[in-house]
């Protein structure tokens, strides 16, 4: 997939000082408070890149961005009257489907979008729809927009209201940012149907076919940890001769049980495109710009594979074993054989083990609310979380000895190596030991990501 060097921290160093020292905030307002307040904003918008380059949020992979930068390419040389160049273009690690428009011609598109497009069209909306946004300066005027409010006497008088009472404060300040939200809101779908448009005229000028249909699509793009399995959770097991007990999927503790939980209760998506305005009614707006017979181009199967991987190793160096596990059976219910997704069920078994070992399993299941779940995930986190510490001592030895690690390659096998030796280590100080053989024997790994927090203890 990338090398440890293309992490964000290492390969956008550069990119991160530049952008420091471009991203000088503009004089606009007299007022000096307003002027402070958009300065703080802009500001902001500054730090949250730069954090995220430096907590390496983004990534560079040379096939990702060179099928990513194809189709900006074609849509900037179609609008060169339109879209300023250069352009800088950012690959998010997020698995959110979604892609962001940063303003000061910047762009970033989520791992999970790549994973989840299925042509070469769908992707090129999404971004026409992004650039759109930069070209008329909305993430710009948003912060401006931002500033004037929170200096407005409106805002003043609304907040000193709140501080005068006696009772309800935090209702009535609840209600105080739900009128700016609000407000924001009907600006923000505003501006939602103003960049579609736009999208469809860059389209529309580099020839490539709308497909408003992926609108439909969105509704369904958070909802991967909904998706129920093909199979009984026991039978995902059953290959690696690793035996289920039914009562470690039920929960022992009084609540809400999952028997007779509504698992198929809909609930509202975060932090994706299906947070724009409502997808049929933007699949309405825009299906009469789609052609009849319009021929599309399908993702290649590298670009969705890479993507896919690339959001399970990132799901699982953030901690969420349950979210990792989950994603690695619904590749094989794609009928994926790959042997990487093998490697990776076994470093969640050997993920939980060691957490257990330092007390910390359940804050390495990420237990999540039911309601953002399927049944089969719900089962799966129980499982994890109530499977007796010997039974996952002896999942972790009997997965050392899985036949797949015969045609492991060496990186594979070293970090297989790696995570038995800290399970093994009873003090930090052989813990960074064996990181550090680990990420000087493979210092071009990805898989030093993991490691190299060990190697600087």
């Amino acid at each position: 997939m990338y090398s440890y060097q293309d992490l964000s921290h290492i390969r956008y160093e550069r990119q991160k000082d530049s952008l420091k020292k471009a991203w000088v905030c503009p004089v606009i307002y007299k007022e000096k408070e307003t002027q402070k307040q958009y300065k703080e904003i802009w500001n902001g918008r500054t730090d949250f890149v730069v954090n995220a380059i430096t907590e390496d949020g983004y990534v560079y992979e040379p096939e990702l961005y060179g099928y990513v930068s194809g189709v900006i390419d074609q849509l900037v040389k179609s609008n060169s009257q339109l879209i300023q160049q250069p352009l800088l273009l950012m690959i998010d690690r997020s698995s959110s489907v979604n892609a962001y428009a940063i303003g000061s011609r910047t762009l970033a598109v989520n791992v999970g979008l790549l994973a989840f497009i299925k042509t070469r069209e769908e992707l090129a909306l999404v971004l026409a729809h992004e650039l759109a946004h930069n070209i008329l300066l909305h993430p710009e005027n948003g912060m401006k927009k931002r500033a004037e409010w929170l200096t407005s006497d409106e805002y003043k008088k609304s907040l000193d209201a709140v501080l005068d009472s006696k009772y309800e404060r935090l209702t009535r300040l609840k209600k105080v940012f739900q009128g700016y939200s609000f407000d924001r809101s009907k600006h923000q779908r505003y501006h939602e149907g103003d960049a579609d448009s736009l999208a469809i005229v860059l389209l529309k000028n580099s020839h490539i076919p709308v497909d408003a249909s992926f609108f439909m699509r969105l509704d369904s793009a958070d909802l991967q940890y909904r998706q129920p399995l093909k199979q009984p959770l026991k039978d995902y097991f059953a290959p690696y001769r690793l035996q289920l007990e039914d009562a470690w999927m039920v929960k022992r503790s009084k609540g809400l049980s999952a028997k007779n939980y509504n698992f198929v209760t809909t609930t509202g998506l975060e932090d994706s495109l299906k947070t724009h305005p409502d997808c049929e009614e933007r699949y309405s707006k825009n299906k009469s710009y789609q052609e009849a017979g319009a021929r599309f181009t399908p993702v290649p199967a590298s670009i969705q594979d890479k993507a896919m991987k690339m959001m399970v190793w990132n799901i699982y160096c953030n901690g969420n074993l349950t979210a990792c596990m989950y994603r690695i059976l619904l590749q094989k219910d794609k009928g994926s054989k790959d042997p990487w997704y093998d490697f990776m069920f076994n470093n969640v078994i050997s993920g939980l083990f060691f957490a257990d070992k330092k007390l910390s399993r359940f804050n390495a299941i990420r237990v999540t609310p039911k309601e953002y779940i399927s049944k089969n995930y719900y089962e799966l986190q129980t499982m994890f979380e109530q499977m007796p510490r010997e039974k996952l001592e002896e999942y972790y030895k009997h997965m050392q000895l899985a036949a797949f690690w015969s045609g492991m390659p060496a990186p594979e096998q070293a970090f297989k190596s790696f995570i038995g030796n800290l399970i093994t280590a009873g003090e930090n100080s052989e813990e960074q030991k064996a990181a550090k053989a680990f990420t000087t024997a493979h210092a071009n790994s990805l898989y030093c990501e993991y490691a190299m927090p060990f190697a600087q203890k």
